[in-house]
Order: structure tokens, then C-alpha cells, then sequence
């Protein structure tokens, strides 16, 4: 099962990542000015990860592919890492699938 983090940046604001059943990061927030804020962005990854509509596939300047999750407003709410392929981003866009909605929560703080 995968799980979301919840971390302190050094510049005081929380962020959280969520991390697939192998460990690795497959989707990481904005800073958050407090931890509720960032537990409603959990909160709103579990809802729309499910809505493939939220997913903004995009391509980085080198060429490598990432995504963006979108929340219900159309803001950005988790960004991934950049892949080696299309197929690798996608496959990162169906961990997010699976694990968003059951992952448990960890709070780092």
C-alpha cells in the first residue's frame, strides 16, 4: 500500500509526498502554509486522482515526460518526477490510481 508523507520544508512549509508500495515518490505537493491546508491537499488527491480528466500530461524543455494532478478548481496539486518515457509517466499516472485513494498518511513534523 502506498502512503502519503507529510514533511516541513527548511522554509517552514508543509508538503507532502506520495509514495508508491516500492517507496519511491510518484507524486509531490506545493508548500503549504499549515499542515491543515496540506491535509486537505491529501484530501483532494485521494478525490481526484480517480479522474483520469485531472491528469495534465506534459512534456519538460530536455524532452522528458511528467504530469501535473489537477484539483476540482483546475489548480495544480502534485507534480511528478520527470520520466524516461511515455509509457513510464503513464505507468507513474496508474500508481497514482491505485494508491492515492488507499494510502495512509505519515506525519513527519
Amino acid at each position: 500500500m502506498g502512503k502519503f508523507q507529510i514533511k516541513k520544508r527548511t522554509n517552514g512549509e508543509f508538503q507532502f509526498n506520495l509514495k508508491a508500495n516500492n517507496r519511491e515518490i510518484i507524486l509531490t505537493s506545493e508548500g503549504y502554509t499549515t499542515k491543515a491546508s496540506c491535509q486537505n491537499g491529501i484530501a483532494s488527491v485521494r478525490t481526484n486522482s480517480q479522474d483520469d480528466t485531472k491528469y495534465d500530461r506534459k512534456t519538460s524543455s530536455n524532452g522528458k515526460p511528467y504530469f501535473f494532478l489537477k484539483a476540482g478548481n483546475g489548480e495544480p496539486i502534485g507534480i511528478s518526477e520527470l520520466y524516461e518515457s511515455i509509457a513510464a509517466r503513464d505507468n507513474g499516472i496508474a500508481s497514482v490510481k491505485l494508491n492515492a485513494p488507499i494510502a495512509s498518511t505519515e506525519d513527519l513534523t
